[in-house]
């Protein structure tokens, strides 16, 4: 597999243009089980391949149970600046319901020896919404979250995806539904609770000390193009997309073969633009009209025609030329976002 992902990448070394490296993610699976030499590996190719930024972001996921005091000193040495923590929960019971491997005692412990050992740049991951978690144990995760002293959070609400356990355990009575009311009433206590501890909520799920925001997800959200290697990663160049085949015995082969395992879309002018609307709502920069503008007249037309009803109800708010959602239309982002899609 790492042959195989030095080789893409240099298959790959002219698809950013020459354009500098700002951030490098190694996201997807477990990538904390990667070795010293492993990452060194990968390093070595990205670096003699592209332009990486003196200061470019270079974050790692990291479960809790993977990050022992060795294993954070070893990632310490290498040029990852940034560490992901799927934490989840701070409390034993909800992560038993989640199947997570690592305790809350676990997620403490790695989370102050990453400290001690000099990464200054955490993010963690928190649920809410789940069943097992009623509205004072959230207040309890979040305060928990804030007394750590974690820079960046990303926070997400639990969802039933189909043909999962979780599902099956919904629809069998195992398991309880989660419920909105309470999902909701979670999410906003989130916004003013870290608002009052200085947290920017600069995108739906996240929120950041002044300064601390996350570069790799934020080049996402403002439509820069990014390079995605290995089985099942995506790319984008600013007007195609492409994704690798998910298979990890066929990536591995094709690429030996010199073949990139890849499939591509060429986004249309409206795809483009309901993209454009579906990222910049979900972020603190909002909807640019002027930007709605570059992809035709009509859009703009549109966009206009559409929003209407939304800042009357108060869940977008207009500035200037900018559109941004209101803390009540963050409750309801992803339809007032479909509302405004292009869809013909």
């Amino acid at each position: 597999m790492l042959d195989a992902i030095a080789r893409e990448l240099e298959l790959r070394r002219d698809f950013l243009r020459e354009s500098p490296v700002e951030s490098i993610y190694f996201g997807g699976g477990t990538p904390s089980l990667l070795t010293g030499a492993d990452l060194d590996r990968i390093f070595q190719a990205v670096y003699s391949l592209f332009s990486v930024q003196p200061s470019a972001e270079i974050t790692l996921e990291a479960n809790p149970d993977d990050l022992t005091k060795e294993k954070i000193s070893e990632l310490r040495r290498s040029p990852v600046n940034r560490l992901s923590i799927g934490v989840q929960s701070f409390f034993e019971e909800d992560l038993r319901f989640m199947n997570r491997a690592h305790s809350a005692e676990e997620a403490r412990r790695c989370i102050a020896e990453a400290k001690t050992a000099g990464f200054e740049n955490l993010t963690i991951d928190l649920i809410y919404g789940s069943p097992t978690i009623p509205m004072d144990r959230w207040k309890l995760n979040v305060e928990t979250a804030i007394e750590l002293d974690i820079p960046h959070l990303s926070c997400y609400c639990l969802t039933v995806e189909p043909k999962t356990a979780l599902a099956h355990f919904v629809k069998t009575g195992k398991v309880a539904a989660p419920d909105d009311e309470t999902a909701a009433s979670q999410f906003e206590f989130l916004m003013d609770r870290l608002g009052e501890a200085g947290y920017e909520h600069y995108e739906i799920s996240n929120f950041a000390k002044h300064g601390m925001y996350s570069r790799h997800n934020t080049s996402y959200w403002l439509g820069k193009p990014y390079l995605g290697v290995g089985p099942s990663a995506h790319s984008y160049d600013g007007e195609k997309r492409y994704w690798n085949v998910a298979n990890n015995a066929r990536y591995i082969k094709s690429i030996q073969n010199g073949d990139l395992p890849l499939d591509s879309e060429e986004l249309s002018i409206a795809e483009r633009y309901n993209e454009y609307v579906m990222t910049s709502l979900r972020t603190t920069w909002g909807c640019d009209l002027n930007r709605v503008r570059e992809f035709g007249e009509m859009f703009h037309d549109y966009i206009l025609t559409n929003v209407y009803p939304f800042l009357a109800t108060g869940l977008v708010v207009r500035r200037g030329e900018l559109l941004t959602l209101s803390k009540k239309g963050k409750l309801v982002a992803d339809y007032v976002e479909s509302e405004l899609f292009w869809t013909d």
